[in-house]
């Protein structure tokens, strides 16, 4: 039977059960006696149905969250290669009204650096003999909200080299799940040498990664969002955090060599921050993420009881009734393992020109760094050649403010 079936579930419940019931009834009795035999006996016993009872809960709780998706998975013993990127072809929707034009990361007047805390290079596994580029650990500050947050900043060999002195590099914004810890991304995820790696092999051109988590609040999960009365979170990642970065280093000045890569909550604020602003963020990578924000004890009042807020956080509303932005995203699920699975199919299947969407579908894969590992070498340079740093690049001609149209009607 596979992991994630109804039946093995089932069988391990009944299995504990049985075992305390009859432990209970029949054997804990027949070993009262004060012999070693005896207590050795109880001890297994109490072993026997405490694995049984956890082997239960590990199964029900794997089932409702899908962190493994396969007894592959589980143990790391997989070997399934990994599919390619599939380009999804947008059908046109209808044309739109002129917007204004899109606003510089960093335009003029005082410029609002990152505080590096301590920087060490980058090495290539296997070819530890030459530096990868330079990793920082960092705070970056937000001077119009007020937040600020721990993150690390990758900088590709290039940036220091003097044929790229006059250059601008693209940038990439990596965000953990919630709670997350930033950390994650290079403990878990190493994603400056899978960067390193595919800028060496000519598969992504050099970009600069900024990876921090989505709890620049914490312990609130915002859901990326700016609360009413709250914590501006939207307005630090889409303003801030840029300004901030490239009030100090030498990067990309408009949305076109902005991007965003997350997985699961970070999924989610990738694709709403594009979505929303692709005047600040061009293109977008979820990771295993989900398209409408939760409502909990983690999260709180998200709304302030706006109906209208609700609805421009969920991203399926807005393809159902707003222009779509002209982004590109690319979305990761698995058949099996992923609970986002259909409702991935979905996003995919409303998505509309000029919106470009790709998706990479796993035949099996569970929600966790495991899989993501295996997405990540795709799904890193596919965001990184989407971008163009040039100063002059074309940037999305950001989506007019929801209460100043008319919603798109569908039939």
């Amino acid at each position: 039977m596979g992991l994630t079936s109804t039946w093995l579930a089932i069988l391990a419940i009944v299995l504990a059960a049985g075992g305390l019931t009859g432990s209970a009834l029949w054997i804990w009795p027949r070993l009262s006696a004060r012999t070693w035999p005896a207590v050795a006996g109880r001890v297994g016993v109490l072993a026997g149905t405490q694995a049984l009872t956890l082997m239960a809960l590990g199964l029900l709780v794997n089932n409702y969250f899908g962190f493994y998706g396969s007894w592959s998975d589980l143990l790391g013993t997989g070997s399934a290669p990994v599919p390619a990127v599939r380009e999804v072809e947008a059908p046109d929707s209808a044309p739109r009204g002129v917007a204004p034009a899109p606003e510089e990361v960093n335009p003029g007047g005082r410029a609002h650096g990152i505080q590096v805390i301590r920087s060490a290079n980058v090495y290539i596994p296997g070819k530890t003999h030459k530096s990868a580029g330079r990793l920082s650990e960092v705070m970056i500050p937000g001077a119009a909200t007020g937040l600020s947050t721990l993150a690390y900043i990758y900088l590709p060999p290039q940036y220091f080299a003097k044929e790229y002195e006059n250059t601008r590099f693209p940038v990439i914004v990596g965000l953990t799940g919630y709670p997350g810890d930033p950390r994650n991304l290079i403990s878990r995820m190493n994603m400056p040498a899978v960067a390193a790696r595919a800028i060496e092999e000519g598969r992504m051109p050099p970009t600069v990664l900024v990876l921090t988590r989505p709890t620049v609040a914490p312990p609130r999960d915002t859901e990326c969002m700016d609360v009413p009365g709250g914590p501006q979170v939207e307005s630090y990642f889409t303003r801030d955090l840029k300004r901030a970065v490239a009030g100090s280093l030498r990067v990309a000045t408009t949305a076109a060599g902005w991007g965003v890569l997350g997985g699961s909550t970070g999924g989610y604020c990738a694709l709403k921050l594009s979505m929303r602003h692709p005047e600040a963020y061009s293109a977008a990578v979820s990771l295993s993420g989900y398209f409408q924000s939760p409502v909990d004890a983690t999260t709180g009042d998200l709304f302030g009881g706006s109906r209208r807020l609700r609805n421009e956080n969920d991203l399926m509303w807005r393809l159902s009734h707003l222009p779509h932005p002209p982004v590109s995203v690319l979305v990761t699920t698995s058949r099996q393992g992923e609970s986002n699975y259909l409702s991935t199919l979905r996003f995919l299947d409303a998505v509309r020109s000029p919106m470009r969407a790709a998706s990479l579908i796993l035949p099996s894969g569970g929600h966790n760094f495991t899989t993501w590992n295996r997405e990540l070498p795709q799904a890193l340079p596919w965001l990184a050649r989407r971008l163009d740093a040039r100063p002059h690049a074309p940037a999305p001609v950001p989506v007019p403010a929801p209460d100043s149209r008319r919603p798109r009607t569908t039939s």
